[in-house]
């Protein structure tokens, strides 16, 4: 391809394998994220099995601190910690989706350069 001009087809394609890297990162980023908050509940949940039920228990609102019981932080961990699991299986549908149209657009652009022209759409 030296001295050619990039054909219109390879150009769309790498474009859409650019765009389809950057939809990765961002759900990876996302993924990484929803990944820390579990953890944040899970020690939170922990910290929370250790003591007594009648220790004070503070949870953050906004800017400041509201006192709770503990079995109302626990049902408000639980909840936070299903939605966040509920999150974290979305996203890894989302990346499973977004790595196998990597995979296929990698496959066009490969097979279109090997065979010189454009590849035949699927």
């Amino acid at each position: 391809m030296s001295g050619e001009q990039v054909p219109q087809w390879l150009q769309e394609e790498l474009a859409r394998y650019d765009q389809l890297q950057q939809t990765l990162q961002a759900i990876l980023a996302q993924k990484q994220q929803v990944d820390l908050e579990l953890a944040e509940i899970e020690k939170a949940l922990e910290e929370l099995g250790k003591s007594s039920d009648d220790v004070a228990v503070y949870k953050i609102a906004g800017s400041i601190m509201i006192r709770t019981t503990k079995q109302d932080m626990l049902k408000d961990l639980e909840e936070r910690k299903e939605m966040a699991n509920t999150r974290r299986t979305v996203l890894q549908k989302q990346e499973e989706k977004v790595r196998q149209s990597l995979q296929e657009v990698q496959s066009r652009i490969t097979r279109g350069i090997r065979e010189g022209s454009q590849p035949a759409a699927t």
